[in-house]
This record gives C-alpha cells, structure tokens and sequence, in this order.
C-alpha cells in the first residue's frame, strides 16, 4: 500500500497542516509507520509519544500509534503536555525515539509533528525520506504488533526544571498561553521560592485570551498588566507548545530572545571559560559583541531549532538560541530547547548579576531594529532570490555572512536576507545605532529587491 502526503506538510523542521484539509488521521498512521520503519531498520524498538492540547492531538495520537505498532514499534505515551517535556522523556527513558504532536504557536486549526531519532533531531531530509518511504509503500510489517503504554512523566519532568536551582526568590508574573505548558507551569511555580502569579495556565485550544507567541508584543499585554498592577520584578510568557519563551522586565519592556541568551550566558561562560555560545542569523550584533565580552567564543548559525541543536551537539557547545525565544541548555541539562528551563535559568542569571532585569535591559546598547519583515515571494524563486542578492553583493567587495541566506556588515549596522525553510516568503531584518543609519539599511535591502525584480509588498502574515 502507497500513500502520499500533502505537499506543503512535509516541512523543513517538522510535519504541519491545517486539520480535514492538508493533515488527518491517515497521515498521522504513515508518520508512525515510516518513522517506525526507519527506527526498525536502524535497530531501535520503543518511542515516546506525547501531545499539546489542541482537539485534534488526541486523534492524531490514535493513529500514530497504530501506525508505530504496525510497523513493529513499541510506544510509551507520556501524556498531554509541552515539547519539552517529550524531549525530556525521550532523554531519559529506555527509548530510541521521540514523537511529539503539535500545532506549536499556529491557529487552532493547525497541528503537526516534532520528532527526535536517537537522541538527534529529525529534519530536513529525514522528513522528506518519511515521504518516499509512503509513495513507495515501504513500510517494514509487525507480524506481532508492538505493546502500548502509558507513563505519567509530568511530575518528574517539573521536578529535573529545578535541580541545583540557583535562581533568587523574586516576584514573577507568568503567562501560559492557554498552551500545552500551563500544568507543568502551576506544579514549576510551586517548587520556586518567591511570589508567583500565573495566567491562562488552563489548556483551551481555541487561545480564547490571546494568541500563543510571546515574540509578538501584542500577545505580551495581560503579562504587561500583571507585572504593572502587582508591581513584579518580571514576566515571563511561552508559546503554545513551551519551547519558545518570551519576558519583559518590571517596566513591561520586552527583553528579546537574543538578549535574553545575552543574560543567559553569563553565569555558563564562568562555568565553562571560554565555550562557544551559538546565537542564529537573525540576532543582534549587540549579542555577539556581549558573549566575546564575556570571553566566550561567540558563533553565528543558521535560523531554525534544528540546525541549532544539531550545531551544538556537533561542536559541544554548552549554550545556544534564536531570536525566536527558543533556548537551548547543553550546560547541566539536555541540549534541547526547553522555555520552562530556560525560565528557571533566568531566574538564576538575574540573581548571579546581582542587579535586577530592568537594570540588565537598562544597561544593554541601544540599538534601533526593524521588526521581522516579511513578503511573500513565489516558491521556485526564493532561494535564487537569495542567490542573486549575494552574488551582486560579493561582486560589489561588500563584507557578507552566508552562514544562512545573506548578512551583510555595513558602517551602520547590519542587514539580513534569508527564505524561509517553511513558507512561501523572504525575511528581512535591519539593525542600527540610529533611524538613520536604519534607513539606508532598509534601502540597500529594497535596492537588492529591485534587482531581482522584487517589491517590497505588505507583510507576509505568520
């Protein structure tokens, strides 16, 4: 038996699409049964399973299953609850690899896949191999199916958050989203000394107070009110699945994932002198400049949890993030990207700078940055886009990074041109020390543009 997938759900980083229209049950059991063919094949048995709380996980949940024991794999579901926690169970139980379904920070209507094979992330061409093992209908077949069963992980997940906490007892505000992370946040804020108010900590997949993603500061206004009506220290807020974590300091300012990992780094470098701290495309130059400062070796990889994860692991290195909020913690922890850890370390950070979050946001350089722009280009041209950009820029003795897309170092600042791994549109990001110098960033990305016949347009939605 043959199957195929939807072409737009098999993604870079992950498996995603709309529910009844480009993702189901059916495609749920060839995950299950092509990820269980490639585990089989590679001598591993046993897979976790765990799901978000979005109404459609728990079918979804079924037919993964069915397929998994199928093709010959036992699974171990763990339960409703955040990626991370999937991750972690994927690391510490007797298992070969890890299934988590998740919608993550999209609509209700979204759900999807995030998978990990033997303790390594499972991207890129192992997603599209998952393709080409259902178009050519070879799955490996269980003559006896393989065992299901349950493991309640919750608990013992939340209590590891908190092993040789070094964290201060601080007046927080935390915002769950109405996502997967909101029980595992109510048990966290227990085991924390200080004072903690939480909100929307209750799973509900319709978001009903506002959307899931801390990096859009429109979703960060009931944590700002909290903050300013209880007069806290700080606020912390997750995504709809808990990998990506957002915070504002006791003035309601945003501290962005790249200053976050600035803060983050401190006490890890005087652990680890010296060690590489990995930072993506997309952030700050201020960033880079601070972990140097603080004698690590700073370096610049490509956009996307995956090729992070994957970048550390290869170089051993203890600590690594994006712009986007996800943290990964090598040092003391697992290497994956986990927000309600990266919120514990948080606390410890502060508490070992010896000044509070307002002063460290305070003290940061003032940079002025464009948002993440965002334009719609057609499939089949923007990589060639990209392509163009850098050779003209070369050719012109402009100073570029091609780590991932084109990054240029200008006398102003620095600008960014990449396309993106999981939708039809280029990404543009300007960064500099003031509106001017902003502008003339802005103009070289347009003057690119126009070369390659592209208009700047109206911003591509997420």
């Amino acid at each position: 038996m043959t199957y195929s997938f939807h072409p737009t759900s098999l993604r870079e980083y992950d498996i995603r699409g709309v529910i009844g229209e480009t993702l189901g049950a059916d495609d749920a059991r060839a995950i299950g049964r092509g990820f269980a063919t490639l585990l089989r094949r590679a001598g591993g048995t046993r897979v976790a399973i765990g799901w978000d709380g979005r109404d459609s996980s728990p079918m979804l949940a079924e037919a993964l299953v069915d397929g998994l024991t199928r093709s010959g794999c036992d699974v171990v579901r763990v339960g409703l609850g955040p990626t991370p926690m999937l991750y972690y169970a994927e690391a510490v139980l007797e298992v070969d690899g890890g299934i988590m379904i998740t919608g993550s920070h999209n609509p209700p209507s979204y759900n999807g896949f995030k998978m990990v094979f033997q303790h390594r992330p499972f991207f890129g061409a192992d997603i599209q191999t998952i393709g080409k093992l259902a178009a050519d209908g070879d799955w490996e077949e269980a003559d006896t199916p393989g065992q299901v069963s349950d493991f309640d992980i919750l608990d013992q997940y939340v209590e590891r958050l908190t092993v040789g906490y070094q964290g201060g007892a601080f007046r927080v505000g935390w915002d769950a989203g109405n996502g997967a992370a909101g029980p595992a946040l109510e048990r966290l804020v227990k085991l924390l000394p200080g004072e903690h108010h939480t909100l929307f900590t209750d799973v509900d997949s319709t978001f009903p107070n506002h959307h899931p993603d801390p990096t859009e500061e429109k979703n960060l206004e009931h944590l700002r009110a909290l903050v300013r009506e209880k007069g806290l220290d700080f606020g912390i807020a997750f995504d709809g699945d808990g990998d990506r974590i957002g915070a504002i300091d006791g003035q309601g300012r945003v501290i962005w994932g790249d200053q976050l990992l600035g803060i983050l780094a401190e006490p890890v470098l005087k652990a680890e002198p010296g060690a590489t701290i990995i930072g993506d495309v997309k952030a700050s130059q201020a960033l880079y400049d601070r972990i140097a400062e603080l004698g690590g070796e700073p370096l610049m990889w490509k956009t996307g949890h995956s090729h992070i994860k994957s970048k550390m692991k290869e170089i051993g290195s203890p600590l690594g993030g994006e712009m986007s909020g996800h943290i990964f913690f090598k040092h003391d922890y697992y290497g994956f990207d986990d927000a309600l850890y990266a919120a514990v370390r948080l606390l410890g950070a502060v508490r070992h700078s010896g000044k509070s979050l307002t002063e460290l946001k305070s003290e940061m350089p003032a940079m002025v940055n464009t948002p993440e722009m965002r334009f719609q280009v057609d499939e089949t041209r923007k990589f060639a886009v990209v392509d163009e950009v850098l050779d003209r820029l070369e050719a012109s003795g402009a100073q570029v990074n091609r780590t991932d897309g084109a990054r240029v170092n200008t006398e102003d600042g620095w600008w960014l041109l990449r396309a993106s791994n999981t939708q039809d549109v280029l990404v543009a990001r300007a960064e500099a020390k003031d509106q001017a110098g902003l502008d003339r960033l802005v103009a070289q990305i347009d003057e690119q543009l126009a070369a390659s016949g592209i208009v700047r347009g109206p911003q591509a939605g997420h």
